[in-house]
């Protein structure tokens, strides 16, 4: 049975996105762009606003992918076009998909702008195929008391979306991904199944990982691109470690991306501009 190897490994950049708060981001990045079916990975902080200092991200549209925000520390507020508004907290998911177009919005909330403290947070954008980026706007959300927790052997992990150790999440997704949030204890290891046909990554947030038969050390702040095979094996050798799980079905379509929009052609992402600059994507109102 063939263990996938580490056939990259990516370092994050360092921007800021939104109001202005910081991220690191290992994809897309001038040397790493594509990876299909995920468009995009932000680690949002960690960072400490002081009261009345926190930053978000505005009211702004989307069309054609899927937006996925996962809250370690802090509290957001969302707000969107459908009329919904959601505060998501320390350990919570929201899966939004932008579909046919939505405009939302993600601020601290209230009570945290006013206090301030730790902000720390992921976002993440996966592709939606040709057949449903035209789909009807809305999001899954889902607490951190509902996420269900697989554990084996010093790991426990977070299944936000997709399957493993025979635990299942409670998330349903247009592709075929898995999302997961993995702690691996100093000295532990494990050996998994995962699907052949799925691509797969894992970007390393806090600690270190040894990934693969090699044993491929991976550092915070770096994401490792793996091959193709049956298994993937990890180890944390002399400290613990932590990263987020990604791999997915790649849809192999062609993508026209442009800021918030991600189409199969610049036709359709010249009419997702036009629609939203028209008015057809909707407002938040207030």
């Amino acid at each position: 049975m063939t263990s996938r190897s580490v056939v990259r490994v990516v370092n994050s950049n360092r921007l800021t996105e939104g109001e202005g708060f910081p991220i690191r981001r290992p994809f897309p990045i001038s040397t790493f762009e594509d990876f299909d079916p995920f468009l995009m990975l932000d680690e949002v902080g960690p960072v400490e606003w002081p009261p009345g200092n926190a930053l978000g991200a505005p009211d702004h549209p989307h069309r054609g992918f899927e937006t996925i925000s996962y809250v370690l520390s802090g509290e957001k507020l969302h707000e969107d076009s459908t009329g919904k508004t959601q505060i998501i907290s320390a350990g919570d998911v929201q899966w939004m998909t932008a579909g046919a177009g939505i405009v939302h919005s993600e601020m601290p909330s209230p009570e945290f702008k006013a206090t301030g403290g730790r902000a720390h947070s992921f976002q993440i954008w996966v592709n939606l195929p040709a057949s449903h980026k035209h789909a009807k706007p809305g999001y899954q959300y889902v607490s951190s008391s509902d996420i269900p927790i697989a554990e084996s052997n010093g790991i426990s992990v977070k299944v936000i979306a997709g399957e493993v150790f025979g635990v299942a999440a409670k998330i349903g997704t247009h592709t075929p991904v898995w999302l997961q949030d993995w702690r691996v204890t100093a000295g532990a290891s494990q050996t998994v199944l995962t699907p052949p046909e799925f691509n797969m990554a894992l970007y390393v947030f806090e600690g270190a990982i040894s990934v693969g038969e090699e044993q491929k050390t991976v550092l915070d702040g770096q994401m490792a691109v793996l091959g193709e095979g049956m298994n993937l094996s990890l180890q944390a050798e002399k400290e613990s470690g932590r990263f987020l799980l990604l791999a997915g079905m790649p849809l192999n379509e062609p993508v026209a991306r442009y800021g918030p929009f991600v189409m199969n052609t610049k036709d359709e992402l010249i009419a997702a501009f036009e629609d939203y600059q028209a008015g057809r994507l909707g407002s938040i109102q207030r």
